[in-house]
């Protein structure tokens, strides 16, 4: 199995606090790898580096072996690494097929934005429903299911999601993650940073777990989920719903 993302000794500061210290992850093509861990253990920073939102002190980021470290937004994003960011920021004052249609600004082939805005429609077929309604009067769950529309609509090599959980209702939950699961069997690989330890194992083929900046423990999904201790310590409740 090839590795798409690695990551070295990467270290990143907010002026005088070291955000993460020295972390080494590694993303193989075709995988989910979850990146979990308590508020502020630095999940969000570490994801943010790879999309060149926030910049390495040292340390290395490669992609396809390609050391990608620094570089600007949008050239870390031509290469196929499209974020979904946490809280979504959709376009409200777009209607749903004008954000998904914005997500897809790279793509020069009009035959395969429409392609690709097929296959969004079939993932969520509620965005299709409410294609030309505003973007602001879908639910929270519904804003969820467009942000990540709009990451695919770019053709991502590997899909970055941001706490696609945050804020929704269990069941909605439940569904998001199925979602997941389907777009990686169909192809993409993704990795996830999620405060949803639970339901997030239950997808990861792997996943490294964050504390304060450096990575506590890392394994399988199905190994990390089934050890009680490491819940107890970092991950919080056994949230079974």
């Amino acid at each position: 199995m090839s590795k798409l993302l690695e990551i070295e000794d990467l270290v990143i500061d907010y002026g005088i606090i070291r955000a993460i210290k020295g972390i080494n992850m590694t993303v193989n093509e075709g995988n989910i790898v979850a990146i979990l861990g308590a508020n502020g253990a630095g999940k969000t920073t570490t994801i943010r580096a790879v999309s060149g939102v926030v910049k390495a002190k040292s340390g290395k980021i490669k992609f396809c072996g390609e050391d990608i470290t620094n570089q600007e937004v949008y050239k870390i994003a031509s290469k196929g690494i499209i974020q979904s960011p946490e809280g979504r920021l959709i376009l409200n004052g777009l209607t749903v097929e004008e954000n998904l249609l914005v997500g897809a600004y790279t793509v020069k082939s009009k035959d395969r934005v429409k392609k690709n805005l097929e296959q969004i429609y079939n993932y969520f077929p509620v965005l299709k429903e409410r294609k030309k309604q505003q973007a602001s009067t879908l639910s929270g769950g519904e804003q969820q299911m467009l942000a990540i529309g709009r990451a695919l609509m770019a053709n991502p090599k590997i899909l970055l999601l941001d706490e696609p959980s945050l804020g929704l209702a269990p069941l909605i939950v439940k569904d998001i993650f199925e979602i997941i699961k389907k777009i990686k069997e169909e192809g993409t690989t993704i990795l996830i940073v999620e405060q949803n330890a639970f339901q997030t194992l239950k997808i990861a083929d792997y996943a490294y777990v964050l504390e304060l900046g450096k990575v506590k423990t890392e394994g399988s999904g199905k190994d990390l989920l089934e050890d009680e201790s490491l819940f107890a310590a970092y991950l919080g409740e056994r949230n079974k719903k």
